[in-house]
């Protein structure tokens, strides 16, 4: 028996609440709590004899709008960062290091496919998202533990940089596999359709936000602005499906504009912030209820490579991003470790680049899922071995609660 939409949704948030809950308790992120909701609601009921899942498959397809929501406001939180007056006051070293751990992990990662003998189109598309950090697993671990000292100042901007390189490596990644798995594709085309997609979505992206400073000056309560940020994320996200941008770059770009450009930025991502929790909850659940357990079996050698060599790319590119930028030296040994966390972003891309080669879809999902749920295990934890190494965590004892 199928229940109706608003049923589903309910029952949804009420489970993911549940287990995020329970997450914490066991002292691990609420992501992994959520995901593991999904599991329960879907995957593993379908395993069970009599075969009955609360969220049925096409319930969970038919729910790809929230997906879509979701990855929009993250992407125009991301793009929040990226003030001018950031830039100036962090300086170019945070920005170096976030570019070249990206591009390393990507290189990595796609290298070890290649040579475990996978396709350049599916080795790009599940390479480009081992780009992606999860910022809010390393800051809780900051917060909690009261770290200070120059590795912890650079994790915090590389963090705050990172999902945005990740968004552009992972676009022009994308784009390139998605002309290579095309039938008489020509290089021009290969080269130009990335262009188009990553170009289209900043130059869009931007003019949109332009033209949301408008409404922003004459609509002064809080109501009305929370109304109209949601209106351009979402107008964002359909410009960009129906044009074939990049819908994660382009509401970077919006947020980007807007957090320049506006005076009262931070009053619109405050509002933002406010009305997204239940929207990144149904995304988790969501995330987790799609995963198709039956491709697990078949992870195997491609779940291992991506698990060991996103972790070397990102230590090995920040040591050299650091040494480039002439950073500490502490910052080039133990910066790399505390970039473990994936989450949110990683879990986004991979439903878009499964729509760029459907015939590996599940294996992508499978891969990614996990490869979530074991670096959010590990990540925290060796975030925080790694700042008291570096002697920026003075105690083991947490900080007091207020």
């Amino acid at each position: 028996m199928e229940l109706n939409t608003l049923l589903y949704l309910a029952l949804m948030i009420f489970f993911g609440m549940a287990f995020g809950r329970l997450a914490k308790h066991c002292k691990l992120p609420n992501v992994t709590g959520y995901l593991v909701a999904g599991l329960l609601l879907g995957p593993v009921m379908r395993l069970l004899p009599w075969n009955i899942a609360i969220l049925p498959e096409n319930v969970v397809a038919s729910m790809s709008v929230i997906s879509s929501a979701a990855l929009g406001f993250i992407a125009f939180s991301v793009g929040g960062e990226f003030k001018i007056s950031y830039f100036k006051r962090v300086g170019m070293s945070p920005i170096i290091i976030a570019v070249f751990e990206s591009f390393f992990a990507v290189v990595f990662v796609v290298i070890g496919l290649l040579v475990a003998g996978s396709s350049l189109p599916f080795s790009l598309s599940l390479g480009a998202i081992a780009a992606a950090t999860a910022p809010a697993a390393t800051v809780m671990v900051i917060r909690q533990y009261r770290a200070k000292g120059p590795v912890t100042e650079t994790l915090l901007s590389v963090v705050a940089i990172d999902d945005a390189t990740a968004l552009i490596f992972f676009s022009a990644a994308v784009s390139v596999a998605k002309s290579l798995s095309g039938s008489d594709i020509s290089v021009s085309e290969a080269i130009l359709s990335p262009l188009y997609e990553i170009g289209g979505a900043l130059i869009v992206g931007f003019l949109l936000g332009l033209v949301f400073l408008i409404p922003l000056r004459y609509f002064k309560k809080p109501g009305n602005r929370l109304s109209l940020t949601v209106a351009f994320v979402f107008a964002g996200v359909g410009i960009a499906e129906y044009f074939g941008f990049s819908s994660l770059l382009l509401c970077m770009a919006l947020g980007a504009s807007v957090a320049n450009f506006s005076s009262e930025s931070d009053a619109v991502f405050s509002l933002a912030d406010s009305i997204t929790p239940p929207i990144f909850m149904l995304f988790f659940v969501l995330s987790g209820a799609d995963l198709d357990l039956s491709a697990l079996p078949g992870i195997g050698v491609i779940g291992v490579i991506y698990l060991v060599l996103r972790i070397v790319g990102k230590i090995f590119g920040t040591a050299f991003g650091a040494k480039i930028s002439k950073a500490d030296k502490a910052v080039a040994k133990y910066l790399g470790p505390a970039l473990i966390p994936q989450a949110g972003v990683a879990i986004g891309l991979s439903l878009v680049a499964t729509q760029v080669i459907p015939d590996h879809g599940a294996q992508i999902r499978a891969v990614i899922l996990c490869a979530t749920l074991i670096y959010e295990l590990i990540g925290p934890a060796i975030t925080k071995l790694t700042l008291t190494k570096a002697g920026e965590i003075k105690t083991e004892k947490p900080a007091a609660k207020n």
